[in-house]
């Protein structure tokens, strides 16, 4: 059996066959026969078969000529197919939008979440990992359009988080809103939104800006917004309140936000929009009311104790772990004085010329350092250092240990004491966004733009890459690994190209996932294509970088 190619002229057009025959014996004649006709075959395919025919009493030899095709290492797949598949899940993607800005806002975010960095590092990324067979780039693009994209997400930044919000809620609106805010220091001047306020990561002498997250009740981040670094906390609220009611058209609605967040103020307008709140009030407040006998330092307990006084519910409790903590601490800071105290004293016990009073500033200014100059005394006597207890003023410090008392205007029959307290202890899931989004695996820090508009898409892009780290650890809350290990463990999965010996085409087929690989993409719901097409992105780099790249 063998393939035959004839050729027939005709008047105006030459015409070809390939017909696939075989020889035969008639007595004493050769004879020979059509047993296909393979003309409409493709090329490929008539090859194949010609291929065959060759090896068909020789299987080894049909191997041998298959090791003609060659593999080359491709791009990695196995990391970013995941996080786009969770971005696609939790309607990120859709909220983006299928344009070409859309998808550089999609990729800004899945390249948050798989490596944190500069726009010039995410262009970099897009060479390692799969990005444009993924998310279907057309053109390419350098870190000059992902600055720009930062502009584009700033402009359309309502638009997506409404459509996120409406993708999770639908028509059941949640009743319960967490707030918080935090502060990110720069590095440098040059943000616009940079200025010095309170700041949390106790940077002195570094400019900050202030991020607000507004959460639903599951945790679920739904906003975000920055105001500059000096703006207070209180003023951050009132557009939350207007967020919920305008934005998301809420119309029952708790807003739970710790002491520093919801004061007075903040009260009066929950009440006009006919919002509620659960918020906790300061120790200064609560050794108040009980001097007003509003409530007694007996009620706090372990157990759970309310109070309603002019309208107003008050949740009292004492969590006895933090009680000890908070004793087991300040013992620990009163050893390390006195270790400190007598170490002068044997200085200056073995060196007579020695100065007292420099001594005596040391363990002064330590003591200070470790906040416990409301209760030790520190006296010069002889040469020696003597520190007191005022025994009065430390029992008065500590008996208020663990305690913490809630404040609501929730009804009784909205909400129980047991309900208002768990809703308030939920504020540490939006601490939590806060630590991943800051010093965690997305780290918002360094910020490397400048413009205000960029700086709000920025923080945008860590919000959204939130959202997918989120869902991949409840993904992966099973297994002894974290996210960070997880995306690395699957970047290693990567697409194999094959070239084939005959036409040179190149197919891109996905390996079958080893074990461990298999299991994380099970547990993510995500499952993996057997190819993909041989598209690939185009990435260019400039050598000369645009100046707000500096970091701030």
């Amino acid at each position: 059996m063998y393939i035959t190619v004839t050729k027939a002229k005709g008047k105006n057009k030459t015409y070809q066959s390939v017909l696939l025959r075989e020889s035969y014996r008639e007595g004493d004649k050769v004879k020979n026969r059509t047993i296909a006709n393979l003309t409409h075959c493709k090329p490929n395919e008539i090859e194949a078969i010609r291929l065959a025919l060759k090896h068909k009493d020789d299987l080894s030899a049909l191997l041998e000529a298959q090791s003609g095709i060659q593999l080359q290492e491709g791009l990695s797949i196995g990391a970013v197919y995941t996080v786009h598949a969770l971005a696609r899940r939790l309607g990120i993607e859709k909220a983006l939008g299928t344009s070409h800005e859309g998808k550089l806002a999609l990729w800004q975010v899945l390249a948050r979440v798989l490596d944190q960095g500069s726009r010039l590092s995410a262009v970099r990324l897009a060479g390692f990992h799969a990005a444009g067979d993924v998310l279907g780039f057309k053109r390419g693009f350098d870190e000059n359009d992902l600055y720009a994209n930062l502009g584009w997400l700033r402009d359309n930044q309502v638009r997506i988080e409404n459509s996120l919000f409406s993708a999770r809620h639908g028509e059941a609106k949640p009743e319960l809103f967490l707030y918080d805010v935090t502060s990110s220091y720069l590095e440098g001047d040059k943000n616009a939104l940079a200025e010095f306020g309170y700041n949390r990561d106790k940077k002195r002498g570094k400019k900050q800006i202030v991020i607000g997250l507004l959460c639903d009740e599951a945790g679920e981040p739904v906003a975000t917004e920055v105001f500059e670094g000096n703006t207070s906390d209180l003023s951050t609220f009132e557009s939350q309140v207007k967020k919920a009611a305008e934005r998301f058209g809420c119309e029952r609605v708790t807003f739970v936000g710790d002491r520093g967040m919801i004061k007075s103020g903040q009260m009066e307008d929950l009440s006009q929009t006919g919002f509620h709140y659960i918020t906790a009030i300061t120790k200064a407040q609560i050794r108040a009311l009980i001097k007003k006998d509003v409530f007694q330092l007996g009620l706090f307990d372990e157990r759970l104790c309310e109070i309603e006084h002019g309208g107003v519910r008050y949740i009292l409790r004492r969590n006895p772990v933090r009680a000890d903590e908070m004793a087991a601490g300040r013992a620990s800071k009163l050893s390390a004085l006195q270790s400190l105290a007598e170490k002068q004293n044997a200085y200056l016990a073995a060196h007579p010329k020695a100065d007292p009073d420099r001594a005596f500033n040391i363990v002064v200014e330590k003591r200070n350092q470790l906040g416990l100059w409301d209760w030790v005394r520190i006296k010069d006597e002889d040469r020696r250092i003597i520190l007191e207890v005022e025994e009065d003023t430390l029992n008065e410090i500590s008996e208020l240990d663990g305690c913490y008392a809630l404040q609501t205007d929730l009804p009784v029959a909205m909400a129980s004491k047991e309900l208002v307290h768990d809703r308030y202890k939920d504020l540490g899931m939006v601490e939590q966004a806060f630590r991943t989004m800051k010093t965690g695996l997305l780290e918002v820090r360094p910020v490397f733009v400048r413009t205000e508009a960029n700086t709000r898409g920025h923080v945008l892009v860590v919000m959204l890459a939130y959202l997918i780290v989120k869902e991949l650890r409840r993904c992966w809350a099973g297994m002894d690994l974290t996210v960070e290990e997880g995306l690395h463990r699957l970047s290693t999965l990567s697409v194999m190209t094959m070239i084939m010996p005959l036409d040179g085409a190149k197919v891109q087929q996905i390996p079958k996932p080893r074990e461990e690989s298999a299991r994380l993409l099970a547990a993510a719901g995500v499952k993996l294509p057997a190819a993909l097409p041989a598209r690939g992105i185009r990435v260019v780099t400039r050598k000369k970088l645009p100046p707000q790249r500096k970091s701030l």
